[in-house]
């Protein structure tokens, strides 16, 4: 117990315990940079997959509604804008019209149009 007593306190006196520290935390920053942006980049995804989820639940519940297309869009809007701010999230609105836009596009229910060229 005395032994690691000496080496613990010759280590602080010679100063090699600060170059060690040092060096150490030089070694690992880049590491926990590396976790900390993974971190944020998981964190973009699953806020992305709600918002998507969202939209579609919204885009699905207003397909049979007697609206035009634009009343329905600002009220699937106004729907996913409603939850995520319940949610905790502030959205700007061109993510939130963005990601409605993809429900609809996405979604099977919603009709497609075909235009007509002419010849």
């Amino acid at each position: 117990m005395k032994v690691i007593n000496d080496v613990v306190e010759w280590l602080v006196q010679t100063g090699l315990l600060s170059v060690l520290a040092i060096f150490l935390l030089k070694q690992l920053k880049p590491v926990l940079d590396n976790k900390a942006q993974h971190s944020s980049t998981e964190q973009s995804k699953a806020l992305w997959t709600l918002l998507e989820q969202v939209a579609d639940m919204a885009v699905t519940s207003l397909v049979n509604q007697d609206k035009s297309g634009r009343e329905k869009f600002d009220e699937a809007s106004m729907i996913v804008n409603d939850v995520m701010k319940k949610q905790g999230y502030k959205l700007d609105s061109q993510t939130i019209h963005t990601a409605v836009q993809s429900a609809y596009e996405k979604s099977d229910l919603t009709p497609t149009v075909k235009i007509k060229e002419d010849k």
